[in-house]
């Protein structure tokens, strides 16, 4: 077992591995653009530049994975990655700016451009295919079993999960290791050659999800295949593909596999699932495999609501942004989904005569400790998510300086498009969104004017709602109605009603009692 374990280490084949062994690797088929058609332009410049530098080094390289499948079915991968026999040192020496990451797997990002605009192409080097009988075993975790996993490139736990497989191997070896067919086959942007070992081309035409291997060994080699099988074929199930009958078999069995996996690694998978453009078609596999429960709480509450209306809203929309190429944060989503428990909460809290801030602020730590529990970036998360909510009583009020600073907040436009999302199912006034809407796009006079007209139907509405009040009349005013003369002697009193008015004219500085010009200085 030690030699075998030596002999895959330096990339060798297994001891003994002759004609039939290699055949479990698959047969090398290169095939030519004139037959699986890759249209080059669909190909990042970036991606074809990482590959031509380990070419030029004499090193292997082609463009593998998911961006192979999808430039066979016509479709312009989101993300390219790059396979290689060059170990991540010898990447890393390659480009200025590389950095190896990874514990389980090693992997180099080598990174173009800056900010925002910056791309990750991921280098990933050939792995061999071995054994689990052949694996190191530990009895714990990732974090239990940290100091005795340090030393080691491949070991498993004791239901077979792989924590560790950086020994590298040959190409064949490499597809073989990887999930599913489609995934596993390798273009050269160079010779627009594909590189298949499993028929992937040919499941692609035929629209079948096909696992590499035995699905139930390789659901326990790493359980969140589980979740990877879900999500392709909710991706690809609008261009007609669907899981084999024998993938698709073990997931349930195999779902109880996940409560090994780390929470941290479980969140990132759910967003994936939630986040790439079809989250809707995502709920509807975990329905339809039997998956709806158990495989992370939390989405078990996103498919458990996603049939109400504001989460079926949040989902839509999401969908929608992905497939227009816009950005969309894990936080909003999350939000739209847990604010049904934050709005319960706050009007238990607001019953029970507390403070409205205080009350809010209470009913989202309880929300945080209840729903998303300890992973990776809850700082951020639980910070981002805080600010949408916060902000939804402060659309009530529009007058003084709050309308000014809610646009000027770095979350304003996060925290509007879950009002306007709110006004669509009618959770609040159509007309609030509607307001916020053109305030946040008007110049600043227009915005006075907006606010001006806000404080003046609020006045109206306070008038209406207020009693009509008769005034009682005051002494001197009974005493004058007393003596009022008989309707023969009504004239004196005709003539003396001007002269009130004209006492009250006289204080406009504009003129005079009949808009006639002001006297003088001099004059008085």
């Amino acid at each position: 077992m030690i030699k075998t374990f030596i002999d895959k280490l330096l990339g060798k084949g297994a001891a003994g591995a002759g004609r039939g062994a290699r055949r479990r690797f698959g047969k090398r088929e290169e095939v030519p653009a004139s037959v699986h058609g890759i249209d080059p332009e669909l190909v990042d410049r970036r991606a074809t530049d990482v590959v031509r530098t380990l070419k030029q080094a004499g090193y292997e390289a082609y463009i593998v994975g998911g961006a192979v499948r999808d430039l066979l079915l016509g479709l312009k991968p989101k993300d390219f990655d790059v396979a290689t026999n060059a170990t991540p040192e010898q990447v890393k020496g390659l480009f200025r700016r590389a950095f190896i990451i990874g514990k389980r797997f090693r992997i180099v990002h080598v990174v173009h451009g800056r900010g925002r605009e910056h791309e990750v192409i991921e280098v990933s080097t050939f792995r061999a295919y071995m054994d689990n009988a052949a694996a190191e075993q530990v009895s714990g975790n990732e974090k239990t079993s940290k100091a005795q996993l340090s030393g080691m490139q491949h070991a498993v736990d004791a239901s077979g999960r792989v924590l560790r497989d950086n020994v590298w191997g040959p190409q064949d070896e490499d597809a073989t290791r990887r999930d599913f067919t489609v995934n596993a086959m390798y273009y050269d942007p160079e010779t627009q050659v594909v590189v298949d070992f499993h028929k992937g081309i040919e499941d692609a035409k035929r629209r079948v999800l096909r696992m590499i291997g035995d699905p139930a060994t390789r659901y326990r080699e790493d359980p969140v295949r589980i979740i990877r099988a879900v999500r392709f074929a909710a991706k690809l199930s609008p261009l007609g593909f669907a899981l084999e009958p024998k993938t698709a078999k073990p997931l349930l069995a195999c779902e109880p596999l996940l409560q090994e996996v780390p929470q941290s690694r479980l969140f990132d998978e759910m967003l994936k699932l939630l986040q790439t453009g079809h989250a809707l078609a995502s709920v509807a596999q975990l329905r339809g495999l039997g998956l709806e429960k158990g495989i992370y709480p939390l989405l078990d509450v996103v498919v458990d609501r996603a049939d109400t209306p504001f989460v079926q809203a949040a989902l839509q929309d999401t969908d929608r942004r992905v497939g227009e190429g816009k950005t969309v944060a894990p936080s909003f989503l999350l939000a739209c989904v847990l604010w049904q428990d934050v709005k319960a909460g706050w009007e238990q809290r607001l019953a029970a005569q507390q403070h409205a801030f205080p009350a809010l602020q209470d009913a989202i730590d309880d929300v945080f400790d209840k729903r998303i529990g300890d992973v990776s970036g809850r700082g951020k998360l639980a910070a981002d998510m805080r600010e949408i909510w916060v902000m939804q009583p402060r659309f009530e009020k529009r007058s003084g300086s709050t309308p000014f600073s809610m646009i000027a907040h770095i979350r304003f436009r996060a925290g509007f498009d879950f009002l306007r999302l709110r006004a669509d199912v009618g959770e609040v006034e159509e007309g609030l969104a509607e307001w916020w809407q053109e305030f946040s796009l008007a110049d600043d006079a227009r915005r006075e004017d907006m606010i001006d007209q806000v404080r003046e139907e609020q006045r109206v509405r306070q008038r209406k709602a207020q009693p009509a009040a008769r005034r009682a009349p005051r002494a001197a005013e009974a005493e004058a109605v007393a003596d009022a003369p008989a309707e023969d002697d009504a004239a004196p009193a005709d003539a003396a009603a001007p002269k009130k008015r004209r006492r009250r004219r006289r204080k406009s500085p504009a003129g005079g009692a009949n808009g006639g010009p002001a006297p003088a200085a001099g004059d008085a």
